[in-house]
């Protein structure tokens, strides 16, 4: 008599990872899909102002940081669970990781979040995404700093201190202000050009 294995059956969340994981191959080119607390997210390419306030960090990052920093523009990050699913797929505006680690050379296109210092975010189309469902998953993840550009709200937030669910420090300043980023970075981020 031979066995027969059974498969088992799936829950609703990993169909739901299953789904997104063939969808986000097939993502129109400038678009971006994530899987965010459940949610299938397909995002079109961020606008010119969207993209001038992610450069202005990363140029202080790379002049002013006391740490040497690398950064990877829109790296799938993989992280711990949120909503229906195993997983959440998120994919930060930026990732910053020391450059001694070279955390980036030859990640595949999910990488865990060990190693990522901070991530940034400037807010677009849906900006209680990243003031509250994105901010959950990198705190979820460990991820020591969360920075988030809010442009309707004209602030700059970092986030530390990741704690369960949430981060424990907030420190918001308005766009003209500058926000001190402390170790490993331990410089201002000056935020008047946000304006």
């Amino acid at each position: 008599m031979t066995a027969m294995a059974i498969e088992q059956p799936r829950t609703q969340g990993e169909a739901l990872e299953d789904y997104f994981l063939v969808l986000e191959t097939e993502t129109p080119e400038g678009f971006r899909a994530e899987l965010i607390e459940g949610e299938i997210v397909v995002s079109p390419a961020p606008d010119g102002d969207h993209e001038d306030a992610i450069e202005l960090i990363v140029a202080q990052m790379y002049d002013h940081s006391r740490t040497r920093m690398q950064c990877s523009g829109n790296k799938g990050l993989k992280l711990p669970r949120g909503g229906l699913c195993s997983k959440n797929y998120a994919i930060p505006d930026a990732t910053f990781a020391p450059r001694e680690r070279r955390l980036f050379r030859g990640a595949p296109p999910w990488m865990p979040p060990d190693g990522v210092t901070l991530v940034a975010e400037v807010t677009s189309t849906n900006p209680d995404r990243d003031r509250a469902a994105k901010r959950h998953c990198y705190a979820r993840a460990s991820i020591p700093f969360y920075l988030l550009v809010d442009r309707k709200d004209s602030t700059v937030t970092l986030f530390s201190e990741p704690r369960k669910d949430d981060y424990t420090e907030i420190h918001t300043v308005a766009f003209g202000t500058s926000l001190p980023l402390p170790a490993p970075f331990g410089f201002d981020l000056d935020t008047a050009d946000f304006l």
